[in-house]
């Protein structure tokens, strides 16, 4: 071969899966019943068949889980990027409207979810420990990552941590991220129909046949019509906005490259975890400069937000099909026990909280609970069950939630690093998070009582 093809022959591998995984959506019942994404289904169908034919040996395993993990690992950040390049819609720009009460709500249970998620991680894996299991004191801070923030973050700092002496915590976090969809889709769906059936849903139609098999029929397309930016005489609009994101990633490489120089190793390895927040905030300083130039018009709302969904699409694929069994089954009996655990807790005290809200409860328990068992695309995905045309605000209130939520979890994902940082003990890392917890727990309480959102 002339050029190295292993790169493109995975992704290449991860597209066939995608299309195989509609097709399977689009003539299955029961993945219909569930509204399984066809990015779950194409993993899962992945990681059987790279499980099944490594024996073979007419391709390296290792060498295949590597480029797997870094097409992850870079997927999570181009979404993140594209977020921060994507300009915000008129609803974000004016936080004055009530719009905002359920997006702080939403934030705060997020503050609430993830200390919880590793109070209880730790707890478990100190219990395990104590029963001379060989488990390092961060396995269980693995659990929120993969849960609440998603594969892309279980994989950065899995990797990092690996760096650190923990073994294989690249896959144990992958595997979280997984069990967190899995927990998404088979509770939060049948939950879903539940309270439509019991008439706690108001303003709800039935969903269409489209929306339930991912596919459209024959001659019955969805038309989009979107302002194009760019000519296509000077290039394709598509392309542009890609560039765009290209030039984030190269500048965010630099920034911490240059930061590394700076700082001691240990701290300069956790940079590297950290790339999609140093990305997502280069994006928005250049789309802020873009905007002093008054050139901002340049960046496609509709594009940038298609951009994200693309590489959250692949996200998931490669992070399912990257699992290795093998550290799976090794570590099967703390991970069910965290991921089980910690996801009962999770859904007891969203729907607790949530059923105290004034106006559209359930709706806003679904799309909070979808985002911190899996990504926001999850929570849209169970928001649209209960609300199919988003004629509720609170899809927009998911939008705006990041803008509050950032600064929460940008602050527990640096906490959450303690072990490594500051030599914290697991004893106290539990007390930290658990402190945590409590506070943004009455926080909630409190500002429940006081705006009534």
């Amino acid at each position: 071969m002339p050029y190295p093809f292993e790169i493109i022959l995975i992704f290449s591998f991860l597209s066939l899966l995608l299309v195989i995984g509609v097709f399977l959506r689009s003539t299955i019942s029961l993945i219909q019943n569930f509204l399984i994404p066809s990015s779950i289904i194409g993993g899962i169908l992945g990681l059987i068949l790279l499980e099944l034919s490594k024996s073979y040996h007419f391709y390296s395993y290792e060498k295949t889980i590597s480029i797997l993990e870094a097409f992850a690992y870079h997927f999570f950040n181009i979404s993140f990027i594209s977020i921060g390049l994507t300009p915000p819609d008129k609803v974000s720009e004016k936080l004055n409207q009530p719009v905002y009460k359920g997006s702080i709500w939403m934030a705060l249970i997020q503050g609430i979810t993830f200390p919880l998620q590793t109070f209880i991680g730790g707890l478990i894996v100190l219990l395990f420990i104590q029963l001379n299991w060989d488990l390092h004191p961060t396995f269980g801070f693995l659990f929120p990552l993969g849960f609440n923030e998603g594969p892309g973050q279980a994989l950065s700092f899995g990797k990092v941590w690996e760096g650190f002496g923990f073994s294989h915590a690249t896959t144990i976090g992958l595997t979280f991220a997984t069990l967190g969809y899995l927990f998404c889709i088979f509770v939060g769906v049948p939950l879903a129909n539940w309270t439509i059936n019991k008439g706690y849903i108001t303003n709800i139609s039935k969903p269409s046949e489209e929306f339930i098999k991912g596919i459209y029929k024959s001659k019955q397309y969805e038309y989009i019509k979107y302002p194009h930016t760019i000519h296509n005489s000077s290039l394709e609009p598509l392309a542009f906005q890609f560039a765009l994101v290209g030039i984030v990633l190269l500048l965010t490489y630099l920034f911490i490259i240059s930061l590394s120089n700076f700082l001691p190793q240990d701290v300069s390895k956790m940079l590297w975890g950290f790339f999609f927040l140093f990305g997502l905030a280069i994006a928005v300083l250049l789309r802020n400069i873009l905007k002093w130039f008054n050139k901002d018009y340049l960046i496609n709302l509709f594009l940038q937000r298609k951009i994200t969904s693309f590489a959250i699409d692949y996200l998931i694929i490669s992070t399912i099909v990257a699992i290795q069994i093998q550290i799976f089954e090794k570590y099967i009996l703390p991970i069910l026990i965290i991921a089980f655990l910690g996801g009962f807790l999770t859904t007891m005290i969203i729907i607790f909280l949530g059923k105290k809200l004034k106006h559209y409860a359930w709706e806003r328990i679904f799309a909070i609970f979808g985002t911190v068992t899996g990504t926001t695309s999850t929570g849209l995905l169970l928001l649209r069950i209960v609300d199919p045309e988003f004629k509720t605000p609170i899809a927009k209130e998911v939008a705006i939630m990041n803008l509050f939520s950032v600064p929460i979890i940008g602050t527990f994902t640096i906490l959450i690093n303690g072990y490594f940082w500051w030599k914290f003990s697991l004893l106290t890392m539990i007390g930290i998070f658990g402190g945590l917890m409590l506070i943004f727990l009455l926080a909630t309480f409190f500002y429940i009582k006081r705006y009534q959102p």
